[in-house]
């Protein structure tokens, strides 16, 4: 049994440098993993942030579920991250040096369970990101080339 991928940020090795990746538990109420189920949620311009001790995830939007008639949640409420506190503990000193960010990369389904993957990130300037796009492109050419070389 594999897991199931709900949704993904396929702008983050985009815009981030993106330096070690998490894979943490998210708290959420029986609609909201119902949605997810379905495949209704989305991490565009989401982040996570340490806050007292507790790990956070923010503008995450999770479509409220349609036949929940006795919950009305917000779409983009702060949802917890279960984290252990080791690792909690290496999150606040990396992400109190410069630059360093929390970023969610992707959220599956797992034995049942929604797990999210978070990454610590560098932010990209606008000049790596066009090195990187020149980089794939010459290596699309290359592979092109070589492919169309040998008759």
């Amino acid at each position: 049994m594999g897991e199931k991928i709900i949704c993904q940020n396929r702008k983050a090795r985009h815009n981030y440098f993106i330096d070690e990746v998490l894979e943490a538990g998210l708290v959420l109420l029986g609609p909201e993993v119902k949605s997810l189920r379905e495949g209704r949620g989305s991490l565009s311009d989401s982040y996570a942030r340490v806050k007292r001790g507790e790990v956070f995830l923010y503008n995450m939007h999770i479509t409220p579920y349609a036949y929940a008639h006795h919950m009305r949640l917000d779409p983009v409420r702060p949802r917890k991250l279960l984290l252990n506190k080791r690792e909690i503990k290496r999150l606040i000193g990396k992400t109190e040096q410069k630059g360093y960010t929390l970023i969610p990369t992707k959220v599956y389904l797992t034995r049942g369970r929604v797990k999210v993957e978070i990454a610590l990130a560098k932010g990209k300037r606008k000049y790596d990101k066009r090195k990187a796009l020149k980089e794939k492109q010459l290596k699309k050419d290359m592979e092109e080339a070589s492919k169309w070389g040998n008759y």
